[in-house]
């Protein structure tokens, strides 16, 4: 008699917490989609950004949403580079994410390889896995030239920290070759690539 108390009472309980415990993941789950940006959303952005067609962005976006999901943020701005073997690459704009008031950002960083030329680019940079905005002020390693152009636009993957870091470029310049490097962002503005 004891035994079969016993039971009911754990079999409720179990059912209690599992009923409590999936609405609050679900709510989770909501939550963090609350927070991140629609193909849509980018899309209409990063035209309005590059003053460009939303046809033409929506083909590179496309295939970064295919491979990364949706971005907790993103990051606006201009960019200049410049290489002869070895390179710098310097840059200036604003962290963008639901919910939150834009931040400044910087970024900078240093390449070396087969790499030669300069150009000015505008930047749209998605952003995963951020959490915390101050998980951004980090290095990011990379490898260019490997990247794909869609449409004009010049898409690569930079990682650090589960974190991925998707800029899509265009601009004006020249510059071919390939080259391995990284880029810092940080909160002021430094002449210091490293």
């Amino acid at each position: 008699m004891v035994f079969s108390r016993l039971t009911a009472c754990v079999i409720a309980t179990t059912i209690l917490s599992i009923t409590q415990v999936a609405p609050a993941t679900a709510e989770g789950e909501m939550e963090r989609a609350a927070d991140r940006f629609s193909q849509n959303e980018v899309v209409q952005a990063a035209a309005d950004f590059f003053g460009t067609t939303t046809e033409a962005v929506a083909k590179a976006v496309q295939r970064v949403f295919a491979e990364e999901g949706l971005p907790d943020a993103y990051v606006t701005g201009d960019e200049g580079s410049g290489a002869v073997v070895v390179g710098v690459r310097y840059g200036e704009g604003w962290l963008i994410r639901k919910h939150q008031p834009p931040a400044r950002v910087y970024w900078q960083g240093p390449s070396v390889g087969f790499d030669l030329g300069a150009n000015a680019s505008k930047a749209f940079i998605l952003v995963y896995n951020l959490g915390s905005s101050d998980r951004l002020f980090q290095k990011f390693p990379g490898i260019e030239g490997s990247y794909y152009f869609i449409a004009g636009i010049g898409v690569n993957y930079l990682r650090a920290n589960n974190i991925t870091l998707a800029p899509m470029r265009t601009g004006v310049g020249l510059r071919a070759g390939v080259n391995a490097g990284y880029l810092t962002f940080t909160r002021e503005a430094t002449a210091n690539p490293f």
